[in-house]
């Protein structure tokens, strides 16, 4: 624990720390938010589902050039423009939702601007942190912005559900309008100079073609971060999945929404102050192993339960399984993937992940309104379950050529 914070002595990577836990507060919040202020506006899943697919479209667009845009410019800049390009928009968006009756296309506009601000930020967030960081403290920094996201998240859950409810949506919009203000005061302050790359000189499709290539011929990378996404394409289809379960199947309203999906921050958080430590004790390969297997066992127990209590604890155990899950291949790839590299890398693998996130939660927002939110659990175990056999079979290749880069 303690070597876990000794790293924000560091006051770069404290500003950092603390701009990640207040715009994904925000992202959390207005994210949370607008699933069910869409459930509550149309009564149906397929909406929502919709509203999903909209942010991943936008966002896998943004992924065609956000990865060269990470590697060729300095990344602290690249944060901050997308921090304060954020804000702007959701004040826009602010003052249209308070001036005209509801409409989808405002919430559509809302996803794009999700969409494409998350997926830039990602790629360049991550970039940045293996920039600003030594190799042996990227397990503790990927811990940390765990506990960050985590923090920021489950926080806005709880926060969602009681301003939704005595105050409106707009209200939520604003407040995360005023966090990306703050990050991006909080990231513009960091003292930092980036690192000169060789990318500098080249052209957009130059460089687009190298990074493709890069994961052409390290195949075992490439499969390592395609397994990576999994526990990410599984919360967003949670996401589409929650606000069903708990109007339907549990017949509760948004406060139980809120603390369900604060539930599933709080294991994320559990993850972020544990694994640090963990990963130095126990081999990283039994892990990632381990935390598949639970994921797929915890779901398939939400997917017959019919209690509130179970909600929260099932949300929990899922919560902390992907989070350690992202934190162990998170600190795999950035020990493996060169710097020059990363953003375009994390670009390919977030396209990727997008790409899926649209399909299935087009799929799973009609079948629900169909078949109901236990079948739509169902699904996730099965993912992860897939996520643990790609996983096993990956290591067959990757060891062969990066066996250091599996160890704890």
């Amino acid at each position: 624990m303690s070597t876990s914070f000794a790293i924000l002595k560091d006051p770069r990577f404290r500003a950092f720390f603390l701009s990640d836990i207040v715009s994904g507060f925000g992202v959390g919040m207005a994210t949370i938010g607008a699933n069910w202020f869409v459930l509550m506006k149309t009564g149906s899943n397929q909406y929502v589902g919709i509203l999903l697919a909209v942010n991943v479209i936008a966002g896998f667009v943004a992924s065609l050039f956000s990865g060269v845009i990470t590697d060729k410019y300095n990344r602290k800049t690249v944060i901050f423009f997308t921090h304060a390009i954020r804000a702007i928009f959701l004040l826009l968006l602010f003052v249209m939702l308070s001036n005209f009756n509801f409409n989808m296309y405002y919430l559509y506009a809302f996803a794009i601007i999700n969409g494409v601000g998350w997926t830039v930020y990602m790629s360049a967030s991550r970039s940045f942190l293996q920039e600003i960081l030594e190799e042996k403290k990227y397990v503790t920094g990927n811990s940390l912005l765990e506990i960050s996201l985590q923090v920021g998240m489950f926080l806005a859950a709880a926060a969602s559900g009681f301003i939704y409810k005595y105050f409106s949506f707009n209200a939520i919009l604003l407040v995360n309008a005023l966090m990306f203000v703050f990050s991006a005061i909080a990231i513009n302050l960091i003292k930092y100079r980036a690192v000169a790359r060789e990318t500098n000189s080249e052209n957009y499709t130059l460089m687009l073609r190298r990074g493709w290539s890069f994961l052409y011929e390290n195949k075992g990378i490439f499969v390592l971060g395609v397994v990576s996404i999994v526990p990410l394409i599984v919360t967003m289809i949670y996401n589409v999945v929650l606000p069903d379960y708990v109007n339907n199947t549990l017949q509760r309203d948004s406060v139980t929404f809120g603390f369900a999906d604060m539930s599933y921050g709080i294991g994320g958080l559990l993850s972020g102050i544990m694994m640090s430590s963990l990963a130095m004790k126990l081999d990283a390969r039994k892990l990632i192993s381990a935390f598949f297997v639970l994921a797929c066992i915890n779901l398939l127990f939400l997917s017959q339960n019919s209690f509130v209590f179970n909600l929260y604890l099932c949300s929990l155990l899922l919560g902390l399984c992907n989070s350690s899950l992202r934190i162990l291949m998170n600190s795999l790839l950035m020990q493996t993937v060169p710097k020059d590299y990363m953003g375009r890398s994390m670009a390919v693998w977030i396209g990727i992940s997008l790409i899926c996130q649209c399909l299935f939660s087009l799929f799973i927002g009609s079948y629900l309104d169909q078949h109901g939110a236990m079948i739509g659990i169902v699904i996730m175990a099965l993912m992860m379950g897939a996520g643990f056999v790609m996983f096993v079979l990956n290591q067959l290749l990757l060891s062969k050529k990066h066996p250091e880069n599996l160890q704890g």
